[in-house]
């Protein structure tokens, strides 16, 4: 999937991702960043992402800045 930067929490090392056509966003921590420091993530970034089930709701897995 693909979707867009749409906030970054930096303190806390989280962020969520705006997908069109998905009503709500997408959360995805630090530690699922690939092939880029987290660090180095903007708002506004287009990124790619596999969207999967946890105990607190969907979230963002594999993320790679497009």
């Amino acid at each position: 999937m693909e979707g867009t930067i749409k906030n970054l929490v930096s303190d806390k090392e989280f962020g969520f991702i705006s997908v069109e056509g998905e009503e709500k966003d997408l959360f995805f921590h630090k530690n699922e960043v690939k092939e880029v420091a987290f660090e180095d993530l903007s708002v506004g970034d287009k990124v790619s992402f596999e969207k999967a089930d946890s105990p607190k709701g969907p979230n963002a897995t594999n993320v790679t800045r497009i």
